[in-house]
């Protein structure tokens, strides 16, 4: 193997000098201030947080987007390859190559402070920051493994892994493995349940950028619930959600004292959205991203995006639902004037003049990488793996209740009536365009996880996928439950005149390869097996 690490390190550097305008990620690790002090060891932690995140290009890779159609001006090479699931090519901020090298420069700096830690006496503040590494380090990891592998499935133990970081390098060329997706759980389990107990919030000067304790129990609660160990993921969730979980979910109604539009970089609903002050936030991540003007009301992003068809009949729109009719405190805004976008101000477009005279600068937006209504849909879809669905229902009622201004309230009865009166969407099964277009899309998707679901289980998920779809709406997060669920879904070209399909090009599989997203070339030619293709 060449030298494969100095890739991870240099090329995350180069990366970061690429894009950024922070004087800090322009500077490679190895020329940094030694850690050798409480504060240098908290400073240093601030760069154990990835620079460059994946969720855009995870969303276009989702069934959330549609092909509009090549008559849209605004097509890219990179919106083709993250849409149509073809090994990253292009690079750019958002390319999952630049994910790899920032995800793994994180880990190395948290590898950095841990070895330091090793070196000092102990305090409780080194405690903390002990406690902040170990997750940074389990969090950067399972991005990585989510992304690059398949899904963890005990029932695949040989499903190739991602080489898991756990000391500050110090060879120059250092040979590493990707062991298994199943190794990579168990590693990530371990720092987990090593640093979750050393969290403290009192280290943290502005804590919602950091792993905070609410976060910290959230990611617990998240990757417990991807590893099927249901009592860990309800646990760590309730931990997150206090004795008061309502008072952790978002305030619809003062979001909507702001513009719904999101033409401008400051001031409306989507920058609102990602308040630090805001209970429901608990950890927020700046990229560097168009996300903000792709889905919002601008003209970029016509061509692959989440439209009329999408949201009428499977998403935010739909009312095939268990909980109809129904109505959300905030309505997505519909374009439909020269673009076909239906969105959700999820969002921000940030702009960062880097020369205000010039008028030039970096485009970037915040992700609300954890959030309290996320976390109590984990909690419930915890329960229902469970089958304690009284409390599952009373959390999805909770999240409905808060989101919306009227709504059904869910009954095991009313969820499996719905399941059993609605079609799953099979639209390879219609034998022309005018029986697809006739038959239309549903909500509801054949799901093969790793795991066996009862009628009423499989009910009261495809629920739960409902409305986990509008909470995570452009943040990326449909992809995993794609993957989790073993979800089968399409690449449909729409007919721009009406909206409808006119064609379907692909399908994911269950178990396709292409769900393992290719590693990058250059981590290929240093000597890392490629995934199977």
């Amino acid at each position: 193997m060449k030298n494969y690490i100095a890739y991870i390190l240099f090329a995350g550097a180069l990366a970061a000098g690429f894009s950024s305008c922070n004087d800090f990620l322009d500077e490679n690790p190895d020329n940094r201030t030694t850690v050798d002090s409480e504060e240098k060891a908290i400073d240093m932690l601030v760069s154990a947080y990835a620079s460059n995140q994946p969720w855009f290009v995870l969303e276009l890779a989702s069934d959330n987007v549609d092909d509009h159609g090549g008559t849209y001006g605004d097509w890219s090479r990179f919106y083709e390859e993250s849409f149509s699931w073809n090994p990253p090519v292009e690079s750019n901020n958002e390319s999952l190559i630049r994910t790899w090298s920032s995800q793994y420069l994180a880990i190395a700096n948290a590898n950095q402070v841990l070895d330091a830690l090793g070196k000092m006496e102990m305090t409780d503040k080194l405690r903390a920051a002990k406690g902040e590494a170990l997750i940074c380090r389990a969090y950067a990891h399972f991005v990585l493994v989510n992304i690059f592998c398949q899904q963890y499935d005990p029932n695949y133990p040989d499903d190739m892994g991602i080489p898991y970081m756990e000391k500050a390098e110090t060879e120059l060329d250092p040979k590493y493995e990707r062991g298994t997706v199943a190794e990579v759980y168990a590693k990530i389990e371990k720092d987990i349940e090593e640093g979750l107990p050393l969290i403290d919030d009192a280290i943290y000067s502005v804590p919602k950028y950091h792993f905070n304790r609410k976060a910290a129990y959230s990611f617990a609660a998240r990757f417990f619930l991807y590893y099927q160990k249901w009592d860990k993921a309800a646990e760590y969730a309730s931990e997150a959600l206090t004795n008061a979980p309502e008072s952790q979910l978002r305030d619809y109604e003062a979001l909507l004292e702001y513009p719904m539009n999101n033409g401008s970089t400051q001031n409306t609903a989507a920058t609102y959205y990602i308040s630090t002050d805001l209970p429901c936030n608990y950890l927020l991540a700046t990229a560097y991203s168009s996300s903000g003007t792709y889905f919002g009301g601008y003209s970029s992003g016509r061509r692959y995006n989440h439209g009329w068809l999408i949201g009428q009949t499977e998403s935010i729109s739909c009312t095939n639902t268990p909980f109809a009719p129904y109505e959300w405190k905030v309505r997505p805004l519909v374009y439909n004037s020269g673009l076909d976008k239906t969105l959700l101000p999820h969002t921000p477009y940030l702009f960062e003049y880097t020369d205000p005279v010039a008028g030039i600068g970096y485009i970037h937006t915040v992700y609300t990488l954890f959030t309290g209504d996320e976390t109590l849909l984990t909690r419930a879809e915890a329960y229902i793996m469970q089958k304690d669905y009284p409390n599952a229902l009373k959390d999805m009622n909770l999240f409905l209740s808060n989101a919306c201004k009227s709504y059904t309230p869910l009954t095991e009865e009313t969820v499996t009536a719905w399941a059993a009166g609605t079609e799953y969407y099979r639209p390879e099964t219609d034998q022309n365009q005018s029986d697809m277009n006739k038959k239309g899309p549903t909500p509801k998707k054949e799901l093969h996880p790793a795991f066996d679901l009862d009628e009423t289980q499989e009910a009261m998920v495809h629920t739960l996928l409902m409305l986990r779809r509008y909470e995570t709406l452009h943040c990326g997060l449909r992809w995993f439950d794609i993957k989790r669920f073993g979800i089968e879904i399409y690449r449909r070209t729409l007919d721009s005149t009406d909206g409808h399909v006119s064609a379907v090009t692909d399908k994911l599989a269950v178990r396709d390869n292409r769900r393992a997203i290719q590693l990058p070339n250059d981590v290929i030619t240093s000597g890392l097996p490629a995934n199977p293709r």
